[in-house]
């Protein structure tokens, strides 16, 4: 038996040094002896950072849904394997057996097939936190078919642009969504998007909110009568490891978004392994994941992680707000949750909330807690370790990226000493170097630099969908021979690792990566408009808000103020959606630029955050007067 399962500190050591010594032989014992394969692999790895290219398992042939479902059928087909738990409490929990969500990928991936999707086609999801969209996933998987999930807080704009880019024959969506006390008209939102995808020639609709909509008469179906008449069994595809699984799309610092392609093999061996030992799963856990699906954490650790190792997933289709503050521990209750894994953001929000309505609750089932989408600060990783987890349950604290596939660095529970703030060791197999400015790896302990990765793992992403010069600009050009991962960190007295943030412009609001880019292209169409720069600035509970300088054509104007800040806000609430919009916007007449022309928003971002005792050399500036000036509108009005 390989060490799938890490148990203590020397162990986890003796593991790391074999995985890095030999990283082929060290994927080759887990992916035999934990998976099911139809053919063996010709060649473990192929890799070179240069072209990029990194080919995992080659000549491996595999359905990663025969993984996730069909193997686990016969030890374990009565065991709940999602566990829906609906928006509105007083619905009732939707327990889908192994043997049910077998049935329902089969059905839904033969209507994908009688609609004529077959193995390559792209389909894009946009649904709710509802089992269709896990199930569509799935589904997808089964025949080869490239899913695109979209979050379903997206606008029909950022919608139809990753509609476009990856040419989707068909969408899979809904009536609508609940959140919390609201519905959002997701249907009306994919017809806004339609309008400019001549590629889609297909929606299939989930009936969830029963609202009335418009159908297109030989485009849209309703999907659930489909279901009800497809085979309940559906023969898996036969997918080459290195075949595309799906794409998921992520905010660039610059334009458009970027279609990060997953292949089938490696992404299925690593985000297995990585669930089994970060969560430290049992057979009988129930383990519960926030996030949306719509996001790489609900890929990998709702959906393909868990339903690997045979767990029971708990998908939630609401908010941890509705109908009060205690509805994430009313879950934890009433469905035992051992483990517990959500983002910095929420937990800001709860602990703002005080502990009194804790008290309501029993949170004794909780084993582990663990936090992703952003570095957690001290105080609520506190609030969460002594409220949450009574101290008595570790909190992984996990640094990973949509491109990554899966946990990078992270704590492995009961095996790695915590240290608050602190993402701690790297996951065996990942070999990270600090760089310098000037391309050097900088060695010893105490020291910070832009974090890289030197050699490939299993669910590196493979590519940009149709634009792999963008890949290779993007993450193999700033460091050579290495992934550049956009983030600086530390690393301590014994090695362990702290994410510092983004050294690009790409700015992490409530655990979501938005670039500022697309923010500021949406704001510059405001006719009044005439150029701005986005900033983060440290908010107590998203972790960072969004702060604009605004520069309007005409500064005489009287215009008012306030409805331009309403305007511009819903503009890149259509353009974007509304988790991009700005807390605040600040009018001024220039920007500080260099003397090419470049916004200086080290300096933007030092001003919106109150800190401006250090702003560096202004004097290379091109106009520094405008800092001066841009301080006093800003510090005053604060």
């Amino acid at each position: 038996m390989s060490h799938y399962s890490i148990k203590h500190i020397e162990e986890y050591w003796q593991i790391y040094r074999k995985s890095v010594r030999n990283p082929e032989a060290f994927w080759e014992e887990i992916a035999e002896e934990h998976f099911l394969w139809r053919k063996k692999w010709d060649n473990v790895l192929s890799w070179d950072f240069k072209k990029p290219e990194v080919k995992w398992f080659e000549g491996a042939q595999l359905n990663i849904t025969e993984n996730c479902i069909d193997r686990h059928i016969y030890t374990r087909g009565n065991k709940t394997a999602i566990l829906f738990e609906p928006n509105n409490p007083n619905e009732p929990a939707e327990h889908i057996t192994y043997k049910k969500l077998h049935e329902r990928v089969c059905r839904m991936a033969n209507v994908l097939k009688s609609k004529g999707i077959k193995k390559g086609d792209r389909v894009c999801i946009y649904l709710p936190m509802i089992p269709e969209l896990a199930v569509a996933v799935l589904a997808c998987a089964r025949i080869g078919a490239i899913h695109s999930v979209v979050f379903a807080g997206f606008s029909s704009t950022a919608l139809a642009t990753r509609i476009n880019d990856s040419e989707c024959k068909l969408v899979i969506t809904s009536d609508g969504s609940y959140r919390g006390p609201k519905t959002i008209d997701l249907k009306g939102i994919v017809d806004d998007a339609l309008e400019t995808c001549p590629c889609v020639e297909k929606v299939l609709v989930v009936k969830r909110i029963q609202s009335e909509i418009q159908m297109k008469e030989g485009r849209d179906e309703w999907l659930q009568p489909l279901l009800n008449e497809a085979y309940s069994d559906c023969v898996p595809e036969i997918m080459n490891a290195e075949d595309p699984l799906f794409i998921l799309y992520t905010s660039g610092s610059t334009g458009k978004p970027k279609g990060m392609v997953h292949t089938t093999g490696g992404y299925m061996v690593y985000t297995a392994y990585t669930f089994k030992n970060i969560f430290q799963y049992r057979e009988e856990d129930v383990y519960w994941c926030t996030a949306d699906i719509g996001w790489i954490t609900g890929h990998s650790y709702i959906v393909y992680g868990p339903l690997a190792n045979g767990a029971t997933t708990v998908m939630f289709e609401g908010v941890p707000s509705y109908p009060d503050y205690g509805r994430f521990w009313d879950i934890v209750q009433k469905h035992k949750v051992n483990q517990f894994y959500t983002a910095p953001t929420a937990i800001r929000a709860l602990a703002k909330e005080g502990v009194e309505i804790l008290e309501k609750y029993d949170l004794s089932s909780i084993k582990l807690l663990g936090t992703v989408g952003e570095p957690i600060n001290e105080e609520a990783w506190h609030w969460y370790d002594d409220n949450i987890g009574k101290r008595k349950s570790p909190i992984v604290d996990t640094w990973w990226q949509t491109e990554t596939g899966g946990v990078m660095i992270s704590p492995i529970p009961y095996v790695t000493p915590t240290k608050p703030t602190y993402a701690t060791l790297p996951f065996p197999g990942i070999q990270p170097a600090l760089m310098n400015e000037l391309g050097e790896e900088i060695k010893g302990n105490q020291v910070e630099g832009r974090l890289c990765i030197k050699f490939p793992w299993p669910s590196i992403a493979r590519t940009i969908w149709g634009d792999h010069n963008r890949y290779k600009d993007t993450y193999f050009s700033a460091f050579e021979n290495m992934y550049f991962t956009g983030d600086g960190a530390l690393r301590d007295e014994v090695g362990y690792y702290r994410i510092t943030g983004r050294v690009d412009d790409v700015i992490i609001v409530s655990g979501h990566n938005l670039g500022t880019a697309p923010i500021e292209d949406a704001i510059n169409e405001h006719p009044a408009v005439a150029e701005s720069a986005i900033v983060g600035y440290p908010h107590d509970i998203k972790g960072n808000a969004l702060f604009g300088y605004v520069i309007l054509k005409d500064t005489g104007e009287s215009r008012n103020h306030d409805n331009l800040r309403k305007e511009i806000n819903q503009i890149i609430t259509e353009q974007i959606g509304p988790i991009a919009k700005l807390d605040q916007i600040q009018f001024t007449s220039d920007l500080p630029k260099t003397r090419s022309g470049k916004i200086m928003r080290r300096i933007l971002r030092k001003i919106a955050s109150n800190d401006i005792s250090n702003l560096g050399d202004t004097s290379t500036l091109l106009n520094p007067e405008v800092v001066e000036k841009i301080i006093d509108q800003v510090i005053v009005k604060a």
